[in-house]
């Protein structure tokens, strides 16, 4: 499919809500609240735009059922279309919550780019 995206630097403050762009809209099965996605998705930091994150670095998508990923995926997705690429701008409470959370990305905007490649 597409190759590994690249994430221009955002400037100026980190948004307090979910940010949805679409960067190319699909034209295949569309995604449901409910449904099993499977994706190829980049995930960097937003504040230093480091990579935490590459389904592409390990060389093979995810399959998720969308009720078990975070809530920035679970609100950002659904709608998209299978061949679409997505950006997607998650505040720390739609990601892995507050600071001190426990989560080594707790506090933390999340930048991912996710290209949908099936919905089941």
């Amino acid at each position: 499919m597409n190759a590994k995206p690249e994430i221009e630097f955002p400037e100026g403050p980190a948004p307090e809500v979910l940010v949805i762009e679409d960067i190319v809209v699909g034209d295949g099965a569309e995604a449901t609240p409910g449904a099993t996605v499977d994706v190829h998705y980049l995930g960097v930091e937003y504040e230093s735009g480091d990579e935490f994150d590459s389904s592409w670095g390990r060389g093979q998508s995810i399959n998720f059922p969308l009720n078990r990923l975070i809530a920035g995926w679970q609100e950002g997705i659904p709608g998209m279309k299978v061949g679409g690429r997505r950006k997607l701008v998650v505040p720390p409470h739609q990601a892995y919550g507050p600071a001190g959370g426990g989560h080594h990305l707790s506090g933390k905007t999340l930048i991912f780019v996710i290209d949908l490649l099936g919905v089941s």
